[in-house]
């Protein structure tokens, strides 16, 4: 980082802004390396802004040298010696600026390294890294001759350079303070002390810095402080020495991993806990919170979305207890409360089919549940009045019933004066198409013909008559051809009653159909069931006739 890094070059001697590497120039690290090298004394900022520390560095001992003997200071002193990628006249004039520095004289080294800078500029070059230290420099005599401000703005514009850079970092944290901008400093500490965690100035200032804003701003201070930045591994000094081996690194990824998930189950059975208080009590809208939170943690967890699902209907948002069933029947296809509690929110939406439908899969998983044969009555009640505020049925005419080859012609009397009023009306007994076969029945179903019914149904393979009842099947319908088959079929072609029915049930709008046949219409087909299985046919058995009533019963 900046300065911290190992140049190829040294940077001069006794600067406020050295290079680590060269340990006879470096004022802001000490022989021995300790955690001492940074340690700023409260009653000197002196050191601090110069970068040594009570331990000494090699500049500080060089400084002492030229106190007793100036001239000898001078010779050791090579004011040409290189710095970075710096051209010989601006590092002559950084290290001329050094040197000054560590004489105290901070104005005449601030204008060196004014000019420094103001040659970089001209020059044209391209070295981040150096113009960052020159920069860093600069600030260092800002600070020394109390321009706090100045400071700041040249540590700002040393870490655009060069971001991370710990001793541009320092000195701001350090001007902040001084300005009372104590939030700020805080920040820039913490960020030193994530850089290297050894520097003890940084600690002493957050310690101190602590207790201030404390005092400033409450118990709540670490809310009103900005954003203190990630450092990157690849600046964290303190982590670069011995890099962990990969076992290391493994079994640490995996202890956390684990630690991680224990405190995600604790975390987990907490909330559960809370949301379902919640719901005992009533209060839903804050048991949905809870429940929220839960699947954040766990978002394949079942019993949370039939939860939340019974928090939605509660507070009468269907749409969103649907939602939450069916995420639960994609993790468990058969949870019976799932199945319960999108019927019910099914019917808040009025959708009494898809609410029936889930209501008999609930019966099926589970043929005792009470609540659930009650919500179907009730269900089924409202879907009939559905349908027949939907359709209405039609004016009955006199019928009329012919072979449309012209072999036979048959003539039905009409069952009352309402119902076979009109033109005669010819039934094909050999429709083509849906349509056809839609007239002939209806004509047929007209005046109560159960045996024109019955010859189309034998003139119609059972293949098609679902296609052909297509969605126009209604409870009156399946009762019409449920009577023809038993009055007219069952005896004299069962096998061809029995594949009627099994096609029969596959019709669109079956089930729908069939919970509007009333008391007396369900006798009829429990009767047709109970005559067929008593029939011995080679087409099916007894086995095959119970399977396919449960279709019906």
């Amino acid at each position: 980082m900046g300065n911290a890094q190992k140049k190829p070059h040294s940077r001069g001697d006794g600067g406020p802004h050295t290079d680590t590497s060269n340990s006879h120039h470096g004022p802001w690290r000490g022989k021995g390396g300790t955690s001492d090298k940074y340690k700023v004394p409260e009653e000197s900022k002196e050191k601090v802004a110069n970068g040594s520390s009570k331990r000494g560095s090699t500049a500080s001992a060089q400084g002492d040298k030229g106190t007793t003997g100036g001239e000898k200071a001078k010779e050791t002193v090579n004011l040409d010696t290189p710095c970075g990628a710096l051209p010989p006249h601006l590092s002559r004039l950084k290290n001329e600026g050094n040197l000054l520095f560590k004489n105290g004289q901070f104005a005449d080294a601030l204008e060196k390294y004014s000019q420094a800078i103001q040659g970089y500029t001209d020059s044209g070059m391209d070295s981040p890294e150096d113009l960052c230290i020159l920069y860093s420099n600069r600030a260092a005599c800002y600070l020394k001759d109390g321009n706090s401000q100045d400071c700041i703005q040249d540590c700002t514009r040393a870490l655009e350079l060069h971001p991370f850079s710990l001793k541009p970092l320092l000195r701001r944290a350090m001007a902040y303070e001084t300005l009372e901008r104590y939030r700020k400093a805080y920040v820039d500490y913490k960020t030193v002390l994530q850089i290297d965690i050894s520097v003890q100035a940084a600690h002493d200032s957050v310690n101190r810095i602590t207790r201030l804003l404390i005092e400033q701003d409450g118990p709540e201070w670490r809310e009103k402080l900005p954003d203190i930045p990630l450092v990157p591994l690849s600046a964290q000094q303190h982590r670069r020495e011995d890099p962990p081996s990969q076992q290391v690194l493994q079994a640490r990824a995996e202890k956390a991993s684990r630690d991680a998930e224990r405190r995600a189950e604790v975390r987990f059975t907490a909330l559960k806990q809370e949301g379902n208080d919640f719901v005992k009590k009533g209060q839903y809208q804050e048991a949905l919170g809870k429940y929220a939170e839960c699947l954040k943690l766990k978002p394949k967890e079942c019993a949370i979305y039939t939860n939340r699902a019974l928090c939605y209907l509660k507070l009468q948002r269907f749409g969103e207890a649907k939602q939450d069933c069916d995420a639960a029947l994609e993790l468990e296809p058969d949870n019976k409360k799932a199945f319960f509690r999108r019927a019910l929110a099914n019917k808040g939406l009025q959708d009494y089919l898809a609410c029936s439908s889930d209501l008999q899969e609930v019966l099926q998983l589970d043929p005792n549940v009470q609540e659930a044969e009650k919500e179907l009555e009730e269900v089924t009640v409202l879907l009939r009045q559905s349908l027949s505020s939907a359709t209405q049925d039609k004016p009955r005419k006199t019928v009329a019933i012919t072979e449309v080859d012209g072999e036979e012609v048959m003539t039905e009397a009409p069952n009352s004066e309402s119902s076979c009023t009109g033109d005669n009306i010819s039934i094909n007994l050999k429709p083509s198409s849906a349509y056809e076969f839609g007239q002939s029945l209806n004509a047929s179903r007209c005046c109560g013909n159960t045996a024109a019914c019955a010859k189309l149904l034998t003139s119609t393979e059972p293949e098609l008559l679902p296609q052909y009842l297509s969605n126009q099947l209604d409870g009156h319908t399946i009762s019409f051809i449920v009577k023809a088959l038993d009055s007219h079929l069952l005896e004299k072609k069962p096998d061809l009653a029995y594949r009627h029915l099994d096609q029969l049930h596959t019709a669109d709008r079956f089930r729908v159909a069939l919970m509007m046949l009333e008391k007396d219409e369900r006798r009829y087909v429990t009767q047709l069931f109970e005559r067929l299985s008593a029939v011995e046919s080679a087409e099916f058995t007894k086995d095959d006739v119970q399977n396919l009533a449960n279709k019906y019963i």
